[in-house]
């Protein structure tokens, strides 16, 4: 009797319905070429567009086997194009002695689609948000100004998350 409890209790286990992540893949087997032109801006964001479009390139040819182009033709097999929809900067906190700014908070907003080479939609997400704080100086004397990294740590979380959505089918 207790051995059967135990292979029904091993059996039901089984079939939990749970699976390891990170191994769905929705891009079809016969891609192995993905374009990535530049993406497009919306924005009067000094180079956001470009930021964003190298930290997904890297991405890309880090952690995929995929051949990346630069440039969409008929030899990529599936393209991946992007539009920054808008750009946000705005103070988060203030110094009390002098009113300042003394952090502040961005956020982007993107849409991305992956298609093959006969139109159809591989990967798609009209609405990806990003938001990435950093500190402002207040030395007058050692300013730097720390949206521009700001901006390129953002670029590598989109970038990271970007890939890891394709790649797991969420």
């Amino acid at each position: 009797m207790r051995l059967a409890l135990v292979a029904l209790l091993c059996l039901l286990g089984a079939g939990c319905g749970y699976h390891t992540a990170g191994h769905t893949v929705t891009i079809p087997d016969n891609v192995r070429t993905i374009a990535i032109p530049a993406f497009a801006s919306q924005t009067q964001t000094f180079k956001i567009e470009q930021t964003l479009t190298k930290a997904v390139v890297r991405e890309m040819v880090t952690r995929t086997h995929y051949h990346i182009i630069s440039e969409e033709n008929d030899d990529a097999d599936a393209t991946l194009h992007g539009t920054v929809l808008s750009t946000y900067a705005s103070p988060l906190t203030y110094d009390s002695t002098t009113g300042r700014a003394a952090s502040a908070l961005i956020v982007v907003t993107m849409k991305v689609s992956l298609t093959d080479k006969h139109g159809k939609v591989l990967y798609q997400n009209p609405s990806y948000l990003f938001r990435e704080q950093y500190e402002v100086s207040s030395d007058l004397a050692t300013f730097f100004a720390e949206d521009s990294p700001a901006y390129q740590r953002l670029s590598r979380d989109f970038a990271q998350t970007l890939v890891s959505n394709i790649l797991e089918g969420f």
